[in-house]
């Protein structure tokens, strides 16, 4: 009898998207009936932990990026990390030849982690961002996107995950040209993997996400605003794992230091808006559940800016920079404006058709 196949899944560790949308994907190859191993450290760890307790979970290092104080300052921040990245990637591939040996892994998902390939075994790398937004214009956003085919081409296979026509992520996903061996496997969401919840409109969810200290700065602001708008009901989720409640908080406001898993979903679906970051997962999440929102992009994050500005005009979406936003302004505006995108859930399943396939290879 041929034994199951034993695939490797390893997110990034660049916030908690790339971990949370993996979930839906990890839930599929288990009940393929794969032999599935994760990797992963830190908060990741525990999340992939949380939800798949009997799955192994090998400890990889993270890229460790830190962020700068001041908007100005966030692309050459990460700039000036590039060498320390560059260094994780020859690790994390030297690590795989090493684990590779111990397990004789079948094949290997990677979702942005670019030294985890080996000619050993088929290699997957999954990302939503084949065209790197510079911000410095057409000529440099061509250099990159030459650069990280190159990257990518080092895989055999490339899933990007959005849908090949009218995707959410714009020209992110959609560059003018693609790597090789590229594949769209549709849209992903946690929530993909909890049973439906009815729809309502009773309140305002606050979701904060993202590197400090821009979500610190980002909840202060928000907090005030928050609290001086009595005639709303909110649930303020700050987005900090352990951290404490609030020792004063007004009657229309709940606030939790974090949410996840069922208690995230339910918030979500029964909001009748969220304001929250631009982060690709979040839209996937709201997308699948069909909820309209104000998107606040981290400041000076390329990435988030222009897909806050690529979905604002669709009418679902609001966007506003960080230090004009106004929410007793924009939540009249569009508290009772329907969502009027229909099909965005329909897209989640196309990933199950992908990976189905490219396991009978």
């Amino acid at each position: 009898m041929q034994h199951p196949k034993r695939i490797l899944v390893a997110p990034l560790d660049w916030g908690l998207g790339h971990t949370t949308r993996c979930l839906p994907l990890i839930h599929h190859l288990v009940e393929k009936g794969c032999d599935v191993y994760l990797a992963a450290e830190g908060a990741s760890a525990a999340i992939l932990k949380a939800y798949f307790p009997a799955l192994p979970v090998l400890p990889l290092k993270g890229y460790g990026i830190q962020y700068s104080h001041k908007p100005g300052n966030f692309t050459f921040k990460l700039l000036a990390q590039v060498p320390k990245i560059l260094r994780r990637i020859k690790e994390e591939h030297r690590w795989l030849q090493k684990q590779q040996k111990r397990y004789h892994f079948d094949a290997v998902i990677s979702d942005n982690r670019y030294g985890l390939y080996t000619p050993d075994c088929p290699c997957v790398i999954m990302t939503h961002q084949v065209q790197i937004m510079s911000g410095k214009g057409a000529w440099a956003d061509r250099k990159l996107l030459q650069w990280h085919r190159r990257l990518l081409e080092q895989f055999e296979d490339c899933w990007v995950v959005d849908t090949e026509t009218q995707g959410l992520s714009g020209r992110l996903a959609h560059p003018e040209t693609k790597p090789k061996q590229s594949t769209y496997i549709g849209l992903l969401s946690q929530f993909m993997l909890l049973p439906a919840i009815e729809k309502a409109e009773k309140h305002c969810l606050v979701l904060l996400s993202g590197p400090e200290p821009m979500r610190t700065q980002l909840e202060a602001l928000l907090w005030a605003q928050c609290v001086a708008l009595p005639q709303y009901k909110f649930i303020f989720v700050a987005g900090k794992p352990g951290g404490t409640a609030r020792e004063t908080v007004p009657p229309h406001i709940h606030y939790h230091p974090y949410l996840g898993g069922v208690a995230l979903h339910t918030s979500m679906a029964e909001a009748a808006l969220v304001v929250c970051r631009s982060g690709y997962s979040s839209l996937m999440d709201l997308a699948f559940l069909q909820k309209k929102a104000i998107l606040i992009p981290t400041p000076g994050q390329t990435e988030q800016e222009y897909l806050a500005g690529h979905l604002h005009a669709s009418g679902n979406y609001y966007s506003e920079p960080q230090a004009t936003i106004e929410l007793g302004k924009v939540l009249p505006l569009l508290w009772h404006q329907p969502y009027d995108v229909q099909g965005a859930a329909d897209n989640m399943p196309a990933f199950r058709e992908v990976i189905d396939r490219w396991l009978d290879r």
